[in-house]
C-alpha cells in the first residue's frame, strides 16, 4: 500500500504544478476520445447511419406491386444503409392491406392514397397513420376526337367512375377542366348531387367500362384510372387533361407508407418511408411508373391532411 501523500518542500512547487497540468491533458484526452465514440455510437438509430452500426431488424411491408423492379433497389438500400430486411407481402385486392396492417400480419403497407385511407379509417373506425409519401397518380381525361376539354360540345357525355373514392377526383379534374363547378368548390368525397352547373353531361360507370364507352363513342371523353388505361391500350396521345399533382385539390391523392397508430413515431418505419426518396428509388420507380409525379411530404403535413379529409368523409356518411 502507498504511503499518504506529503506536500513537498516549497522551493519544489513547480513540480507538482506540472503535474497538474499533465493530469489535466490526459483527463481532457480521455473526455474528448468518450465524446467521440459517443457521438459515433450515437449514429445507428439515424436514416444516415451505416447498415453495419445497426441493430439488424426485419420488417414486413404490404405493397400491391411487389413484382416491379424498383423494390429490388429498395429492399438491397433497406439491407445496405439500415440494416433492415424487408419483407414485402403482396395484395391483389386492395382491401386487404389495411386489415392486415391493423391485426399485425404487416408492419407497414404501402399502396394507397390519403382518401382512400382516411375512408377506411372513418368506415372501419381505425386511426392507421400516414409516415411518409411516394408519389401522385395523375388521373386523365381522354378524348378520340378532339384536343382540348374547351372542344367538347355543349352536353357531351363524359364517362367517370362510379365508385366512391374515384367519383369525387373524377368531378375534381372535369371542374379543373372547367367543364362543371361543384358546390362549395368540392372536396374528396363530393358526388353527382354536388355539380351546380356543367358544360358537359356526366356518365357514372363502373371504371373498368369507362375506356371500352370512349373506343365504342358511346361517350365523346372518359375519365379513366390508369390501370384500365393501359389495359385498353388508350394512347397517352389521347390524354387531353389531367389534374395537377402539385395542386391542394391534389392533396389526397398523395400515395403513402401507412403504419398502426401507435407506430407512427417508431424511428426504423420512419427511415424506410424517407429510403422511398432515395435517387436511386427514385430513378427505378420512374422506370416503372413513368406517369407518377413524385411527392416528398412529411409526415406531420400528411397526417394534418389525413384528419382533414376523414372529416371530409364523415360528413359525407351523414
Amino acid at each position: 500500500m502507498s504511503a499518504a501523500p506529503v506536500l513537498p518542500d516549497r522551493p519544489k512547487r513547480k513540480r507538482p504544478i506540472g503535474w497538474i497540468v499533465a493530469a489535466a491533458v490526459v483527463v481532457v484526452a480521455i473526455v474528448v476520445a468518450i465524446v467521440v465514440v459517443a457521438v459515433r455510437g450515437g449514429g445507428t438509430d439515424q436514416a444516415g447511419a451505416a447498415g453495419s452500426d445497426r441493430k439488424p431488424q426485419t420488417v414486413t411491408i404490404g405493397v400491391a406491386d411487389k413484382a416491379l423492379p424498383y423494390w429490388k433497389t429498395y429492399t438491397e438500400l433497406a439491407k445496405e444503409r439500415l440494416n433492415v430486411t424487408v419483407e414485402l407481402t403482396n395484395f391483389a385486392d386492395y382491401s386487404l392491406p389495411n386489415p392486415a396492417l391493423k391485426d399485425g400480419q404487416v408492419d407497414i403497407n404501402q399502396f394507397q392514397h390519403i382518401q382512400y385511407l382516411a375512408n377506411y379509417n372513418v368506415s372501419s373506425k381505425d386511426d392507421l397513420q400516414p409516415i411518409g409519401s411516394t408519389a401522385v397518380y395523375p388521373l386523365p381525361l381522354y378524348a378520340t376526337k378532339v384536343d382540348d376539354p374547351s372542344d367538347l360540345t355543349k352536353g357531351a357525355k363524359v364517362a367517370i367512375p362510379n365508385d366512391a373514392i374515384n367519383e369525387a377526383r373524377a368531378l375534381l379534374v372535369l371542374q379543373s377542366a372547367k367543364l362543371l363547378e361543384l358546390k362549395d368548390g368540392g372536396n374528396a368525397f363530393s358526388t353527382t348531387d354536388d355539380i351546380e352547373s356543367h358544360v358537359v353531361d356526366v356518365q357514372p360507370l363502373d371504371a373498368s367500362q369507362t375506356a371500352n364507352a370512349l373506343q365504342q363513342g358511346s361517350v365523346q371523353a372518359a375519365v379513366v384510372n390508369n390501370n384500365f388505361a393501359t389495359a385498353a391500350g388508350l394512347p397517352a396521345s389521347d390524354k387531353i387533361f389531367t389534374d395537377d399533382p402539385s395542386s391542394s385539390s391534389a392533396a389526397p391523392y398523395v400515395n403513402v407508407f401507412a403504419v398502426r397508430n401507435e407506430d407512427k413515431a417508431n424511428s426504423t418505419y420512419i427511415d424506410l418511408a424517407k429510403l422511398f426518396q432515395d435517387q436511386a428509388v427514385q430513378r427505378a420507380f420512374t422506370k416503372d411508373y413513368p406517369d407518377a409525379v413524385a411527392r416528398d411530404e412529411s409526415a406531420s403535413t400528411l397526417q394534418e391532411e389525413l384528419a382533414t379529409v376523414e372529416q371530409d368523409a364523415k360528413a359525407a356518411a351523414e
